[in-house]
């Protein structure tokens, strides 16, 4: 007898439905083909234990399971219960009509209870776009599921209820979820607000000019001054997610097992913040299967790599296109996979190893030539690509024990969306283009237009400070954002002078 069920494959942060075919018939063995892993051939053991253990038989026949499309690698446990399922059917212990309405994932534990999987939203996702009627699936992936309208999304928590629920016995209602109403209840909240962060005003006003315009940042300072605090803090003065975003940045965790059980809809941006010795592929994404690496669960967040002369050269070099794309591109033999990396940078370095070059107080005890050396672990090509240099400087006791609050991050917030709906206005016609920071060459000379007396600044601030070619659209772009957070339609000079110093690293005494 021959029976199918319907699982899913995610390919990217893509699912494809799989058939999942099961025939028993005259002779001996069990055999899984269809291009499976070595987890789905090892499926044979929790499936035949979980059978038995819930008072079914096994097979003592030949049973073959065949997924097809054949030619698409699967991989991972989550077919453990669509073979179960299967089996049970084609060997007459299930009678059923549903099995072609449903679409069924999980994995199986040796007694027959459910274990989460991961990819559930894309999986879901396809299945109202195929037509299926629901999605029979762990229990503790179900509210995930739940945020895909139109689709009965079946929490079962054991096979038993499983099969159960395919025969009509048990009645199970399908988990909904308020995606707008989880979304705006929560969205926005963070833990760290820059209420919390005595003087720094400066450094404060860069990162609001990073957020306005979407710019990547570098802050240069000695160890204790600052520079991780801030950084954590920027996720909370970037605009609020939209529900697109949020989909999209709930696709991507996911895919990558990051959600954790019962979650829901992503409601706050992204902070993914690895360790230097992260590998490549760690932060790009790739290998067999390919997954997403840490650019990637940063989309539509912040990536804070600290310490960044610390990090190998290949891995920062591989960042390189994936930052003027948006996207990284993993290629296989048979296969290639598109990964959103739509990210703010924010990094951060000592100015030499000892962490006191340049320190108002400390002496530097590096040697000559050492400084140079370091900072020339950064490559001119990747410091091409962040906008904003910034030199932190240690806080003060008096700045630390002042009992002044600081301005919070929602009042900051509110400039730089404004901000933002300056830059959305400006690119209406464009859409790939949502901010400054994203704008090519060509629209820098036709946006960003400045009057005679500020060539002149920036001529002479080029010359005088030895800054390179590559700065000047750099520059050109801040100050475009810095008139939008002024409500300016011009670039006006006040404007472009704040905009030229924040290109440090371009200055002969640092990295010249």
């Amino acid at each position: 007898m021959l029976t199918k069920t319907f699982g899913s494959a995610v390919q990217g942060v893509n699912a494809y439905t799989i058939t999942i075919e099961v025939v028993v018939s005259m002779g001996t063995g069990f055999y899984v083909v269809g291009l499976p892993d070595n987890a789905i051939k090892e499926s044979q053991q929790r499936v035949e234990a979980a059978l038995k253990f819930r008072g079914y038989r096994m097979p003592r026949t030949k049973v073959v399971v065949n997924m097809a499309p054949a030619d698409i690698r699967k991989e991972g446990s989550a077919y453990d219960l669509p073979i179960a399922v299967g089996i049970l059917h084609a060997s007459q212990q299930l009678t059923t009509e549903r099995l072609g309405d449903y679409i069924i994932m999980g994995e199986l534990a040796l007694d027959g209870e459910l274990r989460p999987v991961r990819g559930v939203l894309p999986i879901a996702i396809q299945a109202r776009k195929e037509g299926f009627k629901g999605f029979i699936l762990p229990r503790e992936n179900a509210r995930e599921a739940a945020i895909v309208n139109n689709l009965d999304v079946i929490p079962v928590d054991t096979m038993q209820e499983a099969v159960d629920f395919l025969e009509g016995r048990l009645s199970i209602e399908p988990v909904v979820v308020d995606t707008r109403d989880v979304f705006q209840q929560a969205a926005n909240q963070y833990a760290a607000d820059f209420a919390d962060v005595q003087g720094q005003e400066n450094i404060k006003r860069a990162l609001e000019i990073a957020a306005a315009g979407g710019h990547n940042v570098i802050m240069i300072g000695p160890p204790g001054a600052g520079k991780t605090m801030l950084a954590k803090r920027l996720p909370s003065i970037l605009p609020a997610l939209s529900m697109q975003e949020a989909l999209e940045s709930t696709k991507i965790h996911s895919v990558a097992g990051k959600l954790g059980a019962n979650a829901s809809l992503l409601n706050t941006r992204p902070f993914r913040s690895p360790h230097h010795t992260i590998s490549d592929v760690a932060l790009v994404g790739g290998g067999g299967n390919p997954q997403p690496g840490e650019i990637s669960l940063a989309h539509n967040g912040v990536l804070f790599l600290d310490e960044l002369p610390e990090f190998k050269r290949t891995v920062l070099e591989v960042m390189r296109q994936p930052l003027e794309e948006r996207r990284v591109t993993i290629s296989r033999a048979k296969v290639s996979i598109d990964f959103p990396a739509n990210f703010m940078l924010i990094a951060s370095m000592n100015p030499c190893p000892c962490g006191y070059y340049n320190h108002p107080e400390k002496e530097c005890v590096c040697g000559p030539g050492v400084v140079q050396r370091y900072l020339n672990k950064v490559s001119g090509p990747l410091l091409d690509r962040i906008d904003l240099h910034v030199e932190v400087t240690p806080v003060t006791f008096d700045q630390m024990t002042e009992t002044r609050r600081s301005e919070d991050s929602r009042t900051i917030q509110e400039r730089v969306e404004t901000a933002r709906q300056r830059q959305a206005e400006r690119f209406r016609e464009q859409p790939d283009i949502h901010s400054n920071a994203m704008m090519p060459s060509q629209m820098v000379k036709d946006i960003c237009r400045i009057d005679a007396t500020g060539l002149t600044l920036l001529k002479t601030a080029m010359e005088r400070l030895g800054l390179s070619a590559r700065a000047y659209d750099r520059i050109l772009k801040v100050a475009r954002t810095i008139a939008d957070l002024a409500g300016s339609e011009e670039i006006q000079l006040p404007h472009l002078a704040e905009a030229i110093q924040y290109r440090s690293l371009d200055r002969e005494g640092w990295a010249g």
